[in-house]
């Protein structure tokens, strides 16, 4: 049976996650830079994301060694296939209810196009097309805050795998639960981290690499804020609410 692993309420700080982990790359940025360009290309070379656990598991376990101020190097990246079982687990738990959302979301929009312009004939009804389109508009807002939620639900799973080595199932279980408990903190974090990204594709899109380590490295440093380490380091900076173990 797997040991409880207790985490914090409303421990993550987003501003103090991007700007810890900036300290955590800023020594390494530019083999981060590497590793995070690598990483994303093998990760998308196979579909389902089969190689995106490893090398995401790859990237936090880096973070990991330099927290606990061991060297690493860009190897260390592949030091992820070490966890392949485990997080090709919880990348499945990730993609595929997301897919499962996505594709018939599709489907549908392009059948109800279909349905209302066949219905309309030879007399087109602009009214009736664009309520279609209004009522999908409603309907594509409820998808994208489902994936929103999945998405957050797994923030924490592949550094639980990495740091405390747990099973694929038991890392998204633990992630979902100690991510609901920081939900509106991650989602502010996650806003962040988004604008980020948007300002560096803005930049000819390639520079959305060299905003990928910080956004990774402060999706880490909300981890150690909600779990701590498991050598017992600090959680955060900032007075600790109480454990959670329910």
């Amino acid at each position: 049976m797997t040991p409880e692993i207790p985490f914090r309420r409303n421990a993550v700080e987003p501003v103090q996650c991007i700007k810890g982990g900036w300290e955590i790359v800023k020594d390494h940025y530019w083999l981060f830079v590497g590793m995070c360009l690598i990483g994303m290309m093998i990760g998308s070379a196979v579909p389902l994301g089969i190689l995106l656990g490893p090398m995401m598991c790859g990237l936090y376990l880096s973070f990991l060694k330099i927290r606990r101020g061991e060297p690493i190097e860009f190897g260390t990246l592949f030091k992820g296939f070490d966890y392949f079982g485990p997080s090709l687990i919880a990348t499945l738990l990730h993609i595929v209810p997301i897919i499962a959302i996505v594709l018939p979301a599709y489907l549908l929009f392009y059948i109800s196009i279909f349905v209302s312009m066949a219905a309309q004939g030879d007399e087109p009804n602009p009214a009736a097309f664009f309520g279609v389109l209004a009522l999908f508009g409603v309907f594509w807002l409820f998808v994208l805050v489902v994936v929103i939620i999945i998405s957050i639900g797994f923030t924490f799973a592949y550094p639980l795998i990495v740091d405390r080595k747990l099973q694929g199932f038991d890392a998204v279980k633990l992630s979902f639960r100690a991510a609901m408990a920081n939900f509106w903190r991650l989602l502010g974090m996650m806003l962040l981290t988004s604008l980020m990204s948007i300002a560096g594709i803005l930049v000819c899109y390639v520079g959305v690499f060299f905003v990928f380590p910080i956004v990774y490295a402060a999706m880490f440093k909300a981890y150690e804020q909600v779990f701590g380490l498991s050598d017992g380091r600090d959680f955060s900076n900032m007075p600790p609410p109480p454990p959670v173990f329910s």
